[in-house]
């Protein structure tokens, strides 16, 4: 080791999470380290990127909470340079828009009157002969959306993301990922009106606000504020081990500009991945700890940025890809986010997303055919001329959704357990925690961890999905997680 620093609090990752807590701890005056191991940008998965003068992000990232106080920073943070967008996002089918949330007229118009009948007709049956046993996303989406319609909106778009049938993935998951929606909620949305904001399903959200250069833009101004108030954030460094003594951590020993650094605190914030967290604690921790981590699985991602050569593609922030002949997912269209994030107002920038493993075979090709494949997909489908491509980029995301499987909440738990003995640790944000959430989510875990070390007693795993804390936990079969396709027997 060639030099030594300690710091108040060291805070491992500048994502969501990792710099709302600096944020937080550096408006009580106290000084913290960020470390993260991209030498570019902050913000984690809401990092805004650049790719010859235009900014994508990786994924879209609408800033809407239920939470006031994650809004009310959002607004302290950037104020008017939040813009508030209505959202437009469609449902892409045999080369059709459907409005989604769904618009029975524009439905009925896509499908055709004889689809549309037979979609009717699939619901009403099973209305009155509804699947008894729903121990599958299938069985419990066609109870409430009828199977001809779960075969058209459903099917394959679930598959793509998780790269699990879905007649194999558990209805626990749908249950809780589309709480509270069916067809018959659709429609009364859809004929009277969204209704009040603590009523409001999420996926039916109509409006949110962005940043005008993205979410990394959000980010990037956190990290300025914290750094004038004398804490850093240090890009470009990766933690090899977290150094202990069975008891409380002393230090983490960081690869930083191609020499190893080793950092002490008086407290410590992770949100690396829990696994990887886990594997770096020096001395080892138990088999059964360390077994459990090594056996917490992910869902990889890849987006490929194309520059067109277009002005206009079409209206939408995103669509979701139900065509079942390609592979692309997702489809975002960043100019139409903001127009901010386009270099010249002629041409379009697009992020197509594909959901895969990282042993997949796609993931493991080189960036020009990746980008081959996308351009032939986005002209099958009927959206663009293979020659108004001007130029692409590919971006690997490992790691980038945590998967629930059957073990997952066991595996987690004996995590939990283990990490209880570190009175000076605390793990936050959708990686650190192993949890399948949303930015407000991820802040407010960095929120409240930042309160522990200045003197609060909140359980972080009891912040729950709309990132509100509850002051009981609620003892559910998932304890209250949000849950992910889990694979039925």
């Amino acid at each position: 080791m060639k030099r030594k620093k300690t710091f108040p609090v060291v805070i491992i990752g500048a994502g969501p999470a990792g710099l709302t807590a600096a944020y937080e701890l550096s408006a009580h005056n106290c000084k913290s380290l960020v470390v993260e191991k991209d030498s570019k940008y902050v913000g984690g998965l809401a990092k805004t990127m650049r790719f010859k003068g235009f900014r994508f992000d990786i994924g879209g990232h609408r800033f809407f909470s239920k939470n006031r106080e994650i809004e009310n920073l959002w607004t302290e943070i950037l104020g008017k340079e939040m813009l508030v967008k209505k959202r437009l996002s469609r449902i892409f089918y045999k080369k059709k828009f459907f409005d989604y949330p769904l618009k029975p007229l524009n439905a009925l118009k896509n499908l055709g009157v004889w689809v549309s009948i037979t979609v009717c007709l699939s619901y009403i049956w099973v209305r009155f002969f509804p699947i008894k046993n729903e121990r599958s996303f299938e069985d419990w989406v066609t109870n409430r959306f009828g199977k001809k319609l779960y075969t058209i909106f459903f099917k394959n778009y679930t598959e793509k993301v998780w790269g699990i049938p879905a007649k194999e993935i558990s209805a626990d998951w749908a249950a809780q990922r589309i709480r509270g929606l069916s067809l018959k909620e659709v429609l009364i949305n859809a004929f009277f009106g969204q209704k009040k904001e603590k009523e409001i399903i999420k996926t039916l959200t109509t409006r949110f606000r962005y940043p005008k250069l993205g979410p990394g833009m959000f980010w990037e101004k956190v990290k300025k504020i914290i750094e004038t108030k004398s804490s850093q954030v240090l890009l470009g460094s990766e933690v090899i081990s977290v150094n202990h003594d069975l008891k409380k951590v002393a230090s983490l020993s960081v690869e930083s500009n191609n020499r190893r650094v080793k950092f002490y605190g008086d407290h410590f914030i992770s949100s690396m991945p829990l696994a990887d967290l886990i594997t770096c604690f020096n001395p080892e921790p138990p088999n059964q700890v360390l077994n459990a981590a090594k056996a917490l699985k992910y869902r990889d991602f890849l987006i490929v940025v194309l520059i067109i050569s277009k002005k206009q593609l079409f209206s939408d922030q995103w669509i979701y890809i139900h065509d079942p002949e390609v592979h692309v997912g997702r489809i975002q269209n960043f100019k139409n986010w903001s127009r901010f994030m386009v270099l010249k107002s002629e041409m379009t920038c697009l992020g197509l997303e594909y959901f895969c493993s990282s042993k997949d075979d796609l993931w493991n090709k080189t960036d020009d055919k990746i980008i081959e494949i996308a351009v032939k997909e986005l002209e099958f489908l009927g959206l663009i001329d293979k020659t108004e491509v001007l130029s692409g980029k590919v971006i690997r995301v490992p790691k980038a959704y945590p998967v629930y499987d059957k073990e997952y909440l066991s595996r987690v738990n004996v995590i939990k357990n283990y990490l209880q003995n570190f009175k000076n640790l605390q793990v936050v944000g959708r990686n650190g925690m192993h949890k399948y959430n949303n930015q407000d989510h991820a802040m407010m875990t960095g929120l409240l961890a930042a309160r522990n070390i200045l003197g609060g007693t909140f359980n972080l795993w009891r912040i729950n999905t709309d990132a509100e804390y509850a002051e009981e936990e609620r003892i559910t079969k998932t304890t209250g997680e949000r849950l992910v396709p889990e694979r039925l027997d």
